[in-house]
């Protein structure tokens, strides 16, 4: 089973996500965006490790192609959105030319991609959906929405399932 959940923000993503995944041994918790020095953000970090059962492991990594390639339990990440805002800060790349960002990240998804079609475990992916809005204002965050509605297509479609959440509603793509 692969499944790849998205929704706005505070759609309740995570929390279908983890209910997934609640009866399988032995889960791989892939925490893959940055950390920031920031309180709000530990608040909403803390909040969800309140809510993984205790038998689940966390990875705080962006190798996400890494752990699923060396994984032999059931894998949730979480999220693309912060996973693809720590590909482009770790490589200083968010004023760089599109394509240099663009080759830097497809290198990143094709070998994410690439673990993801091989593993035999279940994965649970959460993503934001972030192509319901205005066009944004600054250059980064264009880059950002683009980026990201490209990964989401991608991941879709080597997932068996697609999960849509609305104010805590699921919807089946």
């Amino acid at each position: 089973m692969k499944v790849l959940v998205t929704g706005g923000v505070r759609s309740g993503k995570s929390r279908h996500a983890e209910s997934l995944l609640a009866d399988a041994p032995g889960v791989t918790y892939i925490a893959a965006g940055p950390a920031y020095d920031d309180a709000d953000w530990a608040a909403r970090i803390a909040a969800h490790r309140a809510r993984r059962p205790a038998g689940w492991s966390t990875a705080e990594t962006r190798d996400v192609a890494g752990v699923l390639a060396a994984a032999d339990g059931a894998v949730l990440v979480d999220c693309l959105g912060t996973w693809l805002t720590g590909v482009i800060d770790d490589a200083g790349l968010w004023e760089a030319p599109v394509e240099e960002v663009e080759g830097r990240v497809l290198g990143h998804l094709d070998a994410l991609l690439a673990a993801l079609t091989a593993t035999g475990v279940a994965v649970v992916l959460v993503t934001n959906e972030v192509g319901l809005g205005v066009v944004p204002e600054h250059r980064s965050a264009r880059l950002f929405r683009d980026l990201l509605g490209t990964i989401n297509q991608r991941v879709a479609a080597a997932c068996d399932e697609v999960h849509l959440v609305v104010a805590g509603r699921v919807l089946r793509l």
